[in-house]
């Protein structure tokens, strides 16, 4: 019981919040390709694939457009990544008895309240970030395609965004800082504005989080040399948080494809609007068919296994611990 005692909640959050700053500023782009990807609708696709998609923007938009919407994830990846991670320690902590190993039910209870306990942030952070990495796809659908003009689709007749996306005659669509579609969200929708799609990143990082700890805390085990010496190497903590993230993120690609739909407040004028969940299913399935619940998996792939492996090994290092002066502890040798 004396190493439960030396877990550090504060050291937990700076851990958290350092992999998330480092993970997202080397992933962002392929995440920006996955919006782009996941908001194309069938007869309207301005990209093939991934690498497709990021030449295209560097072109239209520059190297800096692949980082659009970089600002808002780094500013709220923090508080994100130091809930989700720090959330599942405890957790993890408050189910273990007397240094007891966790059972698989636990394990995935545990990562279960930590997802629930992310969407805090999570859903206002991604809402804007959709908003800002969709607004090049936006434009160059514009320019190939004359004829559909994006609306802002936000259940206000007079509001100053649908003035922004309805101008025919404008040569672009304007685009708007994350800060003023937040002010509108707020005069408009009030705080709920900011968590449109609640219900589907529940749905989204609910079962996610379920799958990734408790694979993760598994695999990590293989690593050790024995259970007298549970430290494992730092590239096992990466190798492990790469696999188990890049498995997770797969089984949950549908739900993260219906999550942005309905985060996506700008739309082409040719493009499905969505009632909820059940009816962006619904439509989903019945106009692009069942493959289209994939789109962008290999790209949510790629983002979520390099930037899991990167939190697992600030994680397990112990950065915050030695910030703070204490000794880094690995709950999952418990």
């Amino acid at each position: 019981m004396a190493q439960h005692q030396q877990i550090s909640l504060p050291a937990k959050l700076i851990n958290g919040g350092i992999a998330g700053i480092v993970g997202v500023t080397c992933v962002f782009p392929i995440d920006l390709a996955k919006t782009r990807l996941q908001n194309q609708r069938s007869g309207q696709q301005l990209y093939k694939n991934m690498m497709d998609c990021l030449i295209k923007t560097v072109r239209s938009e520059g190297y800096f457009g692949i980082y659009r919407g970089a600002a808002v994830n780094l500013t709220l990846v923090t508080p994100e990544k130091a809930i989700k991670l720090a959330a599942n320690d405890f957790f993890r902590h408050q189910l273990s008895q007397d240094g007891a190993r966790l059972t698989v039910f636990k394990e995935m209870l545990a990562g279960c309240c930590a997802g629930m306990c992310q969407v805090i942030i999570t859903t206002p952070m991604e809402m804007l970030k959709i908003q800002m990495q969709d607004a090049g796809r936006l434009v160059a659908q514009q320019r190939v395609m004359p004829s559909v003009v994006p609306t802002m689709k936000m259940g206000g007749t007079s509001t100053v965004l649908s003035r922004s996306y309805n101008t025919i005659h404008a040569p672009q669509v304007v685009r708007m800082s994350a800060l003023q579609i937040t002010k509108e969200l707020l005069r408009t929708k009030g705080i709920m504005g900011l968590y449109r799609g609640l219900g589907a990143t529940l749905m989204r990082d609910i079962p996610f989080s379920v799958v990734y700890f408790p694979l993760f805390a598994h695999l990590h085990q293989l690593g050790q040399h024995s259970s007298e010496h549970p430290s494992v190497p730092f590239y096992w903590s990466f190798m492990s948080g790469c696999l188990a993230g890049s498995i997770a993120a797969v089984a949950v690609s549908p739900c993260d494809v219906v999550k942005t739909r309905l985060q996506s407040l700008r739309k082409g004028a040719n493009e499905e609007t969505y009632n909820g969940v059940v009816d962006c299913i619904r439509k989903i399935w019945r106009k692009e068919g069942p493959r289209a619940f994939l789109k962008g998996a290999s790209c949510r792939a790629l983002v979520i296994a390099p930037l899991f492996g990167i939190a697992q090994v600030v994680y397990f290092v112990g950065v915050g611990e030695f910030l703070l002066g204490y000794s880094p502890y690995n709950i999952y040798s418990a």
